[in-house]
């Protein structure tokens, strides 16, 4: 088979895999011998934007190929890559998964669509030659999610494969789709209370990252969004207070933590401020962190309350492995002050 490349690289979230999508790759695979996808957010807890996991993204994906052009299934690749919050780290943690996938010499190129400003990490890898798409259908992943959810049959079915249909009304029979379900509701609401602002809104918010004896304490969310979730002790700020005193506050409200503030104070072992435009699904928010590294000879004694169904210190090694189970950017907050991803 003659081709232009070796591999070609497809960058997206697929949430879901669409109509346009499917043309995309079609398209894509005329052009190489095999074609990667890089399936973004993974891995990452279900939520409204990011309701499906690697393996039901490649499903999908598989499926939908299978239909259209059965003898190309097996020239697909899948690789997962993670939020970092930071473009700077994702275009390198990209190009390490490519190059652990690429034999030396193969010819690498980057599939694409420009859309928007969304669409300015295809600026990255300037190394690669570009290969543009249109858009086949000016379809976006967004709507057909929203309508998905909301149960209407009218606003998704007829722009996905029908593939991706059977998938989809298959998940709707599952306990997670209710969960997504309340989580949409919720988001809906709080986007109406902040509908006739002349501006829209920035929230300001403080986490509480505190060690002890080689554990860390987490709390597991209980209200919306993120419900069931493990996260760091935080919450809003309040009007009449300063950053350093909210964390102290919403640390204590959460968990009760049986150790004195000026302990806590003399504990503190780093700050930083997480400002990522997509950190979280409420909107624009800036999270102020703080790193308490508490010299204790024991674990002190927690409890949850407020809105935190459980607290819990968790071993510091076991960190890593809880990344899908983790709210919003708080993995990606972890090892920033912990350093739990290795260095490449």
């Amino acid at each position: 088979m003659a081709t232009d490349f070796d591999v070609l690289v497809y960058i997206g979230r697929f949430q879901p895999f669409h109509a346009s999508h499917l043309q995309m790759v079609l398209r894509a695979l005329e052009r190489t011998r095999r074609l990667m996808l890089v399936l973004g957010s993974t891995p990452a807890p279900r939520s409204v934007r990011n309701p499906f996991s690697f393996a039901e993204r490649r499903a999908m994906i598989e499926a939908a190929v299978a239909e259209a052009a059965p003898q190309r299934v097996a020239d697909l690749r899948f690789v997962p890559v993670r939020d970092y919050y930071d473009s700077v780290r994702w275009a390198a943690a990209v190009r390490r998964t490519v190059a652990d996938n690429v034999a030396p010499g193969e010819r690498v190129g980057l599939f694409g669509h420009v859309k928007d400003d969304t669409s300015a990490y295809l600026r990255d890898f300037p190394d690669w030659p570009f290969v543009a798409a249109g858009n086949f259908g000016g379809l976006s992943a967004t709507p057909l999610r929203e309508a998905w959810l909301e149960g209407r049959d009218d606003g998704w079915r007829a722009h996905v494969p029908p593939s991706t249909a059977r998938l989809l009304d298959a998940f709707r029979t599952e306990p997670a789709f209710a969960v997504l379900q309340a989580e949409a509701r919720y988001l809906g609401w709080h986007r109406a209370q902040w509908a006739d602002a002349p501006y829209p809104p920035v929230f300001v918010t403080v986490d509480a990252l505190v060690r002890c004896c080689e554990h860390v304490l987490l709390i597991r969310r209980g209200g919306q969004p993120g419900v069931g979730t493990w996260a760091l002790p935080g919450g809003f700020l309040d009007q009449h207070e300063r950053v350093a005193q909210a964390v102290l506050r919403e640390l204590t409200e959460e968990t009760r933590l049986d150790v004195p503030i000026e302990t806590l104070v003399g504990a503190q072992a780093g700050s930083a401020l997480f400002d990522h435009p997509q950190r979280s699904a409420r909107g624009r928010t800036l999270t102020h962190a703080f790193y308490f590294d508490l010299p204790l000879p024991a674990l002190p004694a927690i409890a949850a309350a407020d809105d935190a169904a459980a607290a819990q210190w968790v071993p510091s090694a076991e960190l890593a492995q809880m990344e899908a189970e983790l709210f919003e950017d708080h993995f990606m907050i972890l090892d920033h002050f912990l350093h739990l991803l290795p260095c490449r």
